[in-house]
């Protein structure tokens, strides 16, 4: 089935019958595999008309696009190369063998790498390779069945169907895995990353807290699902999450956030939003320094009327000292002052002035 809102959904043909676990979408082709049927893979560049593709013989259970290249694991049995299968196109499929024989339930893309995890194994739960031919066996932050992994934000976050208080793990890298507490011990088959949220759906039967949701992969609070049914399975795309489940009378798709051009309207008002705020900042910014300029200017603007003023004082007193030296005495073309009624030092005479004519 597929809908262009998550909401109103239409029913489609598959290319054969069977068991159908996993779909992603890349290069502009859907493809989805499955654990029974014939062909194992089918593919489809709209989602209504689908076409049977030939793959080595196993049980897919996950499918992801990434790098250029289809990568589909599964837990095919005791033949390791039936567990991981590649392709260019969605259309001619490779075996490949993976780092482990184990079960491997699904895969994921991100940063660069292919991540599978595994819900067998010991110590060896998860696998990474950059290409979806080699693969590196990784340990697990626990032997738990793990049955879902994505990528977001910077981070690998996979969920479990087993432990106590142990059922999600994150790691940075793919590599390295820490065990985080999901805020109940459902039987968790699938998360997914959008919108900033992480978002993860399960199947234990009798409760409505089958959904959990966390920002960043390490706190994780419950979110009341929209049934008590079984939700195996949960994508992000165009501003909203849809869940599908395996339980249920005419209500086995849920969706949570907003539709298509809504859910661009709010972004779109949100970018405004923190554009006008980070230009005010701006602004604010600019008037600060303008001011803090303008008051430099201004203390310099200050200092320099002061230097007239020293002017003045400094000859201000000039003419004090001259005044307490009244009498000029002169040596030819020496001049000394001394106070009024003072004698000429040796050799000076006293200097006077000639009277104007007729005085």
């Amino acid at each position: 089935m597929t809908s262009p809102d998550g909401i109103t959904w239409t029913s489609r043909v598959a290319a054969t019958s069977g068991d159908w676990w996993s779909i992603t979408y890349g290069n502009g082709l859907f493809v989805a595999v499955a654990g029974n049927a014939g062909s194992r893979v089918m593919t489809s560049p709209d989602g209504i008309t689908w076409t049977s593709q030939t793959a080595p013989g196993s049980s897919y259970r996950g499918v992801a696009y990434g790098n250029g290249i289809f990568v589909a694991v599964g837990n095919g049995g005791d033949i390791p190369v039936q567990k991981v299968m590649t392709s260019p196109d969605g259309i001619t499929w490779s075996s490949q063998t993976p780092a482990t024989n184990n079960n491997w339930r699904t895969v994921t893309y991100g940063n660069g790498l292919f991540v599978a995890v595994s819900d067998s194994g010991t110590g060896n739960r998860v696998m990474t390779s950059p290409d979806g031919v080699t693969w590196t066996s990784r340990t697990s932050a626990a032997d738990e069945e793990w049955t879902a992994v994505t990528y977001g934000n910077g981070l690998f976050v996979a969920v479990g169907r087993s432990g106590t208080g142990n059922r999600v793990m994150v790691s940075p890298d793919g590599i390295t895995w820490t065990s985080r507490t999901s805020a109940t011990d459902n039987d968790w088959r699938s998360v997914t990353y959008g919108n900033g949220l992480f978002v993860a759906v399960g199947i234990t039967a009798g409760t409505v807290n089958q959904v959990i949701t966390s920002s960043d992969g390490v706190t994780w609070t419950s979110v009341t699902s929209a049934a008590d049914n079984q939700w195996t399975s949960v994508a992000y795309g165009d501003g909203l999450f849809v869940a599908v489940s395996r339980t249920g009378t005419g209500n086995r798709v849920m969706s949570s956030g907003e539709v298509g051009l809504a859910a661009r309207i709010t972004a779109a008002a949100n970018a405004e939003a923190a554009r006008v705020a980070a230009a005010e900042a701006a602004l604010a910014a600019a008037a600060a320094a303008a001011a803090k300029r303008a008051a430099e200017q201004q203390e310099l603007l200050n200092i320099l009327a002061l230097i007239p003023k020293i002017g003045e004082l400094s000859l201000s007193l000039g003419e004090t000292t001259q005044s307490l030296y009244k009498q000029k005495c002169v040596k030819g073309k020496h001049v000394k002052y001394v106070k009024n009624g003072a004698k000429c030092p040796k050799g000076y005479v006293a200097f006077k002035k000639s009277k104007p004519m007729g005085s």
